[in-house]
């Protein structure tokens, strides 16, 4: 019997699924949900910079075309809810916290807390 991945949507044998949290999953997204990425993770901030030092990178060079586009978007709006970025880029949350989690691991990216909520803001906002 194929079934549906619960996340991604793919179609795989129910035998290869597994359940979690009242989801049939594939592997790769359990995995995903089993190691969800950490926005505040100063390991992984540190060795983000220095792999990218190392490599010359500075600004969006390195980084997949996605996390280009969700960089411009919140440059372009100054600063944005999560909501807005999953609407617009039509992207469910556990994707984009880690698309986020790596913007804040390469301190391009980071949640500022306001009055009226919590925006995604330019790290140098």
């Amino acid at each position: 019997m194929i079934i549906k991945c619960a996340r991604c949507e793919s179609k795989v044998p129910k035998e290869d699924m597994y359940h979690y949290r009242g989801q049939e999953l594939c592997e790769d997204c359990f995995m995903g949900a089993m190691q969800a990425p950490k926005t505040c993770d100063v390991a992984a901030t540190q060795l983000a910079k220095k792999h990218r030092r190392a490599a010359g990178q500075s600004g969006t060079e390195g980084l997949l075309d996605i996390q280009k586009k969700i960089y411009n978007y919140i440059k372009e709006k100054g600063k944005v809810t999560r909501q807005q970025v999953m609407d617009d880029f039509n992207m469910p949350e556990w994707e984009l916290d880690k698309q986020i989690a790596v913007l804040r691991h390469c301190e391009l990216v980071k949640g500022k807390k306001e009055a009226d909520g919590v925006y995604l803001v330019l790290f140098d906002y």
